[in-house]
């Protein structure tokens, strides 16, 4: 397909931190952005994009859009379906398309999709009643993860059942019997890894690196590039992230997140059809970074083989690293930190567990990597001592 021409108008709905550098990434190859965010004070409202505030769906806001703008593209999953049904009547290119949102906003639909594709997952279970819950307890046993099937992120929407006494307590928690839930088996995972596919419009795909990630209480906190898996995993990482890729009929990029069982198999975990918080290390550890593939894919542009320069250490940096106070962070402490790039958000007001920033770490080695980058983190812990 023939490309769009710089100087066209990108559209992106959701101007959270991957909005932010999204809107960057599009500068830098020459496309103004139009952002559609609810908050007049979001992230990718600060570096230059204009912005329109209001509902994901406000008609008259999608209008806009549709006039302004040759490509929209989307940061996060959980946009109303409708809004880009709106856009896509009135004649705009919208990528990734419909079916990867769809897809990715129904945790049963993700799962069964895998399944469909003979991609593994962990057992589940759909939970639309009071007893279907009491039958997935009884099929998978405990310990037993129930999801709210749609909106939940950063280990919100989920409760952990250890044993039939908290069962009362999970199901009214969930607010479950009023929202559908997904019942998730155990997994005894070694290791969480994952992956980033792009696919551009003509079916072309290419691959950033298997990274592991470490989460504490869902939510990312660590990620290591590269992942200690051997070429095997690595090769049906993309495999898998490929099938998936092209079964969405995906234009973008696409971040899959897999459990390492103990035989060794990747068991898929989540999707999210845009850029990722697992890939915020592209910006200083891959030859591009995952928003610039991003743009160059809504855009049509010729998708550029990532390679890995360094290994590279990333940590988020979340709320309750202020403590009680709203004031600036000591970087100072972070920036020695030879290899230390500190990213900071914009947002407003941090609360225990938002995500305010993060800190990538490039070193010789991937052992060196994290211990700089937790020390990095250390160092603008306003909690901790100097």
């Amino acid at each position: 397909m023939k490309p769009i021409a710089n100087g066209s108008t990108i559209g992106i709905l959701g101007g959270g931190q991957l909005g932010r550098y999204l809107v960057m990434a599009a500068k830098h190859l020459g496309y103004p952005t139009i952002v559609l965010d609810p908050d007049p004070t979001c992230p990718a409202g600060q570096v230059g994009a204009k912005l329109l505030v209001g509902a994901y769906d406000d008609p008259k806001l999608l209008q806009q859009l549709s006039e302004r703008c040759a490509v929209v593209t989307y940061e996060f999953e959980n946009v109303p379906t409708n809004a880009i049904q709106q856009l896509i009547s009135s004649g705009t290119l919208v990528r990734p398309g419909p079916r990867a949102l769809e897809v990715a906003q129904n945790r049963v639909q993700e799962k069964t999709w895998c399944r469909y594709l003979g991609i593994p997952t962990a057992p589940f279970y759909p939970v639309n009643n009071h007893d279907d819950f009491i039958q997935s307890i009884h099929n998978l046993g405990c310990p037993i993860l129930f999801k709210t099937v749609s909106g939940g992120y950063d280990g919100k929407g989920q409760r952990l059942l250890r044993d039939m006494s908290e069962s009362e307590a999970v199901w009214s928690d969930l607010g479950a019997g009023v929202v559908p839930l997904v019942a998730e088996g155990w997994v005894a995972f070694t290791l969480e890894v994952a992956i980033i596919v792009a696919r551009s419009a003509d079916g072309d795909v290419t691959y950033f690196p298997v990274v592991q990630n470490v989460h504490e209480r869902g939510i990312l906190d660590l990620t290591v590039a590269p992942a200690p898996v051997d070429d095997e995993l690595r090769r049906m990482a993309e495999d898998y992230a490929g099938r998936l890729a092209h079964a969405l009929d995906l234009v973008g990029i696409l971040a899959v997140e897999f459990f390492v069982d103990p035989e060794g198999r990747l068991l898929v975990n989540e999707m999210a059809p845009r850029p990722h918080n697992s890939g915020h290390y592209t910006l200083e550890g891959t030859s591009l970074s995952q928003f610039e593939q991003q743009i160059r894919a809504v855009t049509g542009l010729p998708l550029a083989e990532p390679t890995l320069l360094h290994p590279t250490a990333m940590v988020n940096l979340l709320g309750h690293l202020w403590g009680d106070t709203e004031g600036a962070l000591p970087l100072e402490r972070a920036l020695a930190i030879p290899g230390a790039h500190v990213y900071l958000y914009g947002k407003a007001k941090p609360r225990v567990g938002r995500k305010m920033g993060h800190i990538t770490v490039v070193a010789a080695t991937s052992d060196l990597a994290v211990e700089r980058a937790l020390q990095a983190r250390r160092g603008v812990d306003l909690n901790e001592e100097p």
